[in-house]
Formats: structure tokens, C-alpha cells, sequence
């Protein structure tokens, strides 16, 4: 067990120097059935690192009813930084004898059932760094769903984190202010139809220029807030 905890010091050390603020591997075998690749491409890698970094909880203030320009540029800097910073430490653990395969932060396949390669929540859930929330998010113990994720698959042997035993509790935040009614107390009646028919409306209305919302984002804050 020596070796996997040694590279997973090392890489989660280089990731936080480069502005991560979140860090975590898990095996994801049993998550890649669910991966939009050809099997043979990510065949022998079989860990899964989980990096995370906070949007700006001020540029979340502004949205209202609807997302705004501000938050879209932010949301496309954050995203630019997680896959320039994934770039910088995949190439890193390649230099190191191993494989390893950066996912981009936002990049999507299946535009109506709203899914990229692969889920960065669920990797990021497996990876202890929050769990599924009612809003369909990644929830984070210190930044609630106010996160942006990016993923590296590698065959580097690393320790694993183990998923965090909890969940949202009593907190309905979410539920109250979902334009499209598509939260609801259980995380699995998440209705991804109805949610993605209202990004259609924001971006039909020409409040962004991109399927993005961010409102239950905005309500799902962090613990110490």
C-alpha cells in the first residue's frame, strides 16, 4: 500500500499547487459502463482523480430568476482553468510511466439527456468529495453544489478515498426555487427533462448564450456560510 499512498500524496500535492481546491481518487471500474467511449480507450485505467474548484459566491448573487452574462463568463473561465490545470497534471503523471486521460470540465455528447464521457459528479462522489444532491449535483461538505469538476483517468496505482455517509439531510433549498419544478426530495425523481427544457427557455430568451442556470446552484451553499 506504500507506492499508491506515495503517488496519491504526490499528485494530490501538485494539484493543489496548481489552484485545486478539491482532490480525490477513487476506483472507477464499476462506474465505466456508464462512460461514452469505446471500451479498448480506458480499458486498464482504472482510477478515477476527482478535482474540484469554487465558483465566486458574489457572481452567484447576482442571478435572480433567470442566469446572467456575469455568471456565464465565470462559468466558462472556471471551466477553462479546470481543463488547462487538468492538461498541466495529466501531463505530470504521464511524465511519471503512467497513462492518463483528462476529461474536459463541460463538455457534453448527449445534449438531451445533458451527459459528457462520463458523469464528474459521480467520480467526485465515489472520490469523497460530496455526494448526489437533491439538485442532481455534486454537493460538497464546505462548498454545497457551488463547484466546478474536471476528471483524470490513469492506471497509476493510488490509495482511494472512500464516499462521505451523508447526505442533504432536511436542507430543501433547492426544491424552493427550481423555475422548471424538477427538484424533488428524492435525489432519484430528479426530472432531467424538465430541467433542460428551461435551460432551453433561458437561452431562447437570450439571457445566455449557453444551456446553463445556476439557480439551485445559488441556493445550495456551503455549511459555514
Amino acid at each position: 500500500m506504500g507506492q499508491e499512498k506515495e503517488h496519491y500524496h504526490k499528485l494530490k500535492e501538485f494539484a493543489t499547487g496548481l489552484g485545486f481546491r478539491l482532490f480525490g481518487a477513487a476506483d472507477i471500474r464499476r462506474l465505466k459502463e456508464e462512460f461514452i467511449f469505446p471500451p479498448e480507450v480506458t480499458n486498464d485505467l482504472n482510477y478515477g482523480i476527482a478535482l474540484g474548484f469554487p465558483l465566486q459566491g458574489q457572481i452567484l448573487e447576482e442571478i435572480g430568476e433567470h442566469p446572467t452574462l456575469l455568471y456565464f463568463n465565470h462559468y466558462r473561465q472556471v471551466n477553462n482553468f479546470l481543463d488547462q490545470s487538468a492538461l498541466k497534471l495529466a501531463a505530470f503523471i504521464q511524465e511519471q510511466g503512467y497513462k492518463s486521460m483528462p476529461i474536459p470540465a463541460s463538455q457534453i455528447v448527449d445534449w438531451q439527456n445533458q451527459k459528457g464521457h462520463l458523469s464528474h459528479k459521480k467520480i467526485a462522489a465515489a472520490a469523497g468529495l460530496g455526494w448526489l444532491g437533491r439538485n442532481n449535483l455534486l454537493v460538497t461538505p464546505h462548498y454545497g453544489a457551488q463547484v466546478r469538476l474536471v476528471t483524470i483517468l490513469t492506471d497509476s496505482p493510488l490509495a482511494v478515498d472512500k464516499p462521505l455517509a451523508v447526505d442533504c439531510g432536511t436542507c430543501q433549498a433547492c426544491i424552493a426555487t427550481c423555475p422548471a419544478k424538477a427538484i424533488n426530495k428524492l435525489q432519484q425523481d430528479f426530472d432531467q427533462q424538465a430541467c433542460f427544457a428551461q435551460l432551453k427557455e433561458f437561452q431562447r430568451k437570450k439571457y445566455v448564450p449557453q444551456y446553463i442556470c445556476g439557480i439551485c446552484v445559488k441556493a445550495c451553499q456551503e455549511k459555514s456560510r
